[in-house]
């Protein structure tokens, strides 16, 4: 084994030298995010709260100026089929508002997680702990890119190209109509008379901003925390391998001690985080359900009347909407597996070389591992693949009852 560790001088104990880089590269992606709107946890001084503060008033005046016009328009459409081509976006707008007043409420949680980690980064002392922590960092990491990437592609094509592509028409009132992402109320004013139709199309844009960021986030930190745990499963097998290897068993009860130590920190911050992003996993698997639904029946439409523009962009949203679900569903599998496998270890290992006290300890452990983490969907469903195959099932059920009820 290669040493990594340094010695910390402040608080005399072995450090990572490279624990602010690592930290930096897993994060970048999702703290970019999370900062933008107000939801990264500060660690600094007063200013930064304050600025924290202001940025989650001005996004939340955004939304709610944005979606409230537009939920009256929808309440008060007549036309069945113009309020069935707008509900998947108003549904979709009104659980990104939901999920992000479930993350403001849990940025206390969030910093304890994000602390947690940061910890366990200074802490390593070998390389090839820090190299599965870094291989299970990357896969986080990259799927957060992914997701933005998706999520921001499609905002950018349904905000910009589907609206020009839909351009100035006149309607029944022989009026100019020019295009909004969101069809407003005009009870208040009339949003298309300058200056209030591009002030409202700036708002709705920065709403668009705020919807899609939140939407990523969400599935960013399952994704970030989760792979963490994962990590830190791996290490924790690779300390049951070492110790069963050797063939002199010299200091077993205190090596095993610190990896049981280990083990219950590790499942204790999966519980945090579990207990901490279950309701916008709940709201994502109820809206995936939904919307998967609604943008099937969109896609199909549109393919009928040879809109390509329009195809395209549902085409990539209903990408972008089973790849967030996706990435909950696959994580939450891997987690299951990952803490059930030190269990597994701890039963081939050769433990009835162990006297009697340790061969107890690791009995317990392997009762502990009885009992997966697991990602869920509040009181619902386990994130698994299983559950993502029954999301798929029932979203086409509901399109064939959809088809058969409009057509």
């Amino acid at each position: 084994m290669k040493p990594l560790a340094v010695q910390d001088q402040r608080v005399g104990i072995p450090r990572n030298p490279y624990y602010e880089q690592d930290v930096v590269y897993v994060f970048k992606p999702c703290k970019w995010i999370l900062k933008s709107i107000g939801i990264w946890p500060d660690f600094l001084e007063d200013t930064n709260k304050l600025l924290q503060k202001l940025a989650v008033g001005l996004w939340n005046l955004v939304l709610l100026f944005a979606l409230i016009p537009f939920t009256l328009y929808l309440a008060l459409e007549k036309d069945l089929m113009i309020v069935l081509s707008l509900i998947a976006l108003e549904t979709f707008c009104w659980i990104s508002v939901f999920k992000y007043w479930s993350l403001i409420a849990c940025r206390p949680t969030l910093k304890y997680c994000i602390e947690s980690i940061q910890d366990d980064w200074k802490k390593v002392k070998r390389t090839e702990d820090r190299d599965l922590m870094l291989k299970y960092g990357n896969v986080g990491r990259n799927l957060t890119i992914i997701c933005l990437v998706l999520m921001y592609s499609c905002g950018f094509i349904y905000h910009t190209i589907v609206q020009y592509a839909v351009g100035t028409f006149i309607d029944a009132q022989n009026r100019t109509i020019k295009p909004l992402v969101y069809p407003t109320y005009i009870g208040f004013f009339d949003p298309q008379e300058s200056p209030f139709y591009e002030i409202m199309y700036a708002v709705q844009s920065l709403c668009g901003y705020v919807v899609y960021s939140v939407t990523i986030c969400a599935c960013a930190l399952v994704a970030v925390f989760s792979t963490h745990v994962c990590g830190q499963i791996d290490i924790i097998i690779l300390r049951l391998q070492n110790l069963a290897n050797e063939k002199k068993i010299t200091n077993l009860r205190p090596r095993l001690v610190k990896i049981v130590k280990h083990h219950i920190r590790t499942l204790k911050f999966s519980a945090t985080v579990e207990t901490t992003l279950q309701q916008s996993c709940f709201l994502e698997f109820l809206g995936s359900t939904f919307l998967i639904c609604m943008v099937e029946y969109y896609t199909i439409t549109n393919w009928k009347v040879n809109d390509t523009v329009r195809l395209v962009t549902y085409f990539m949203i209903l990408l972008s909407l089973m790849f967030n679900i996706f990435i909950l569903c696959y994580i939450g599998d891997l987690l299951v597996e990952k803490t059930g496998n030190v269990g597994a270890l701890c039963f081939m290992i050769d433990w009835y070389h162990f006297p009697v006290d340790t061969i107890r300890s690791i009995i317990l452990m392997i009762c502990i591992s009885n009992f997966p983490a697991k990602i869920t969907a509040g009181p619902i469903a386990d994130l698994n693949m299983t559950t993502f195959g029954k999301i798929l099932k029932s979203t086409l059920a509901y399109l064939s009852f959809l088809r058969s009820t409009v057509e």
